[in-house]
């Protein structure tokens, strides 16, 4: 079962879940970060290029901070390409005594993901307004060229400050802005050749190649997974 609520941190979501037998839904590139606690353990994860598969136990827990595109290196203190496909543990980033600490301080709370988003809040900071300018820009469909003249970069620099911040180039990140939109306007209900065109791309079969290349999957095998991990909602907690 997997369940997220807004964080108190701007833009960043707080998630908890459950490891269910059978094969897990699949976490999609989204440029983001997250802080993550796995049954005594933190981590981070970076920002994925393609699906990446959690593999574990039925009863694992996992609870996280997903933190918004471009925000993450501010808080982990490692910009984010360098960290681009990998999970790492957070010990190899910062002092092991403190990791010991904090996991120890996550795994006796209560609600391990409210004090997993008290760590990330202590941590974060104001991340560069011109990189959540990019992002803005890129999800509104500008391309590369318009979206560097609108937060005054040149391209070369734009690439390279958003290796940094996202992990990848903004082509890169404008890709996987788009699938995120057309898969949150399909799980709305829309079909796929509506929800294709309204996230930007040319057409159904457009969306279902970048399905592919970036998820590994369909549309149809997507959303049936999703379904899969639902419950009834809990409190402030919504069910994704």
């Amino acid at each position: 079962m997997y369940r997220e609520r807004p964080s108190r941190l701007a833009g960043a979501v707080v998630w908890a879940r459950t490891m269910e037998a059978g094969v897990a839904r699949p976490v999609l590139p989204d440029g983001c970060m997250d802080l993550l606690w796995r049954d005594g353990e933190l981590f981070v994860a970076g920002p994925d290029t393609h699906a990446y598969v959690p593999y574990a136990a039925a009863g694992v827990r996992y609870a996280g901070v997903r933190f918004a595109p471009g925000a993450g290196p501010a808080a982990i203190g490692v910009p984010a390409h360098e960290l681009r496909d990998r999970r790492v543990a957070l010990d190899a980033l910062w002092p092991g005594a403190e990791v010991r600490r904090l996991a120890e301080r996550v795994g006796e709370a209560p609600d391990p993901a409210a004090a997993l988003e008290a760590v990330a809040l202590a941590r974060a900071e104001e991340p560069d307004p011109r990189m959540r300018a990019v992002v803005a820009l890129l999800d509104e469909g500008r391309s590369v060229t318009a979206t560097a003249e609108a937060v005054g970069l040149g391209t070369r620099s734009l690439h390279r400050r958003s290796l940094d911040a996202f992990g990848y180039g903004p082509k890169a990140l404008a890709r996987v802005l788009r699938l995120q939109r057309a898969l949150g306007l399909v799980q709305d209900g829309m079909p796929y050749a509506e929800a294709a065109l309204a996230a930007g791309c040319a057409d159904q079969a457009h969306l279902a190649r970048e399905m592919r290349e970036l998820a590994g999957t369909t549309l149809t095998a997507y959303a049936e997974a999703a379904k899969s991990e639902t419950s009834t909602p809990s409190g402030s907690w919504s069910v994704a």
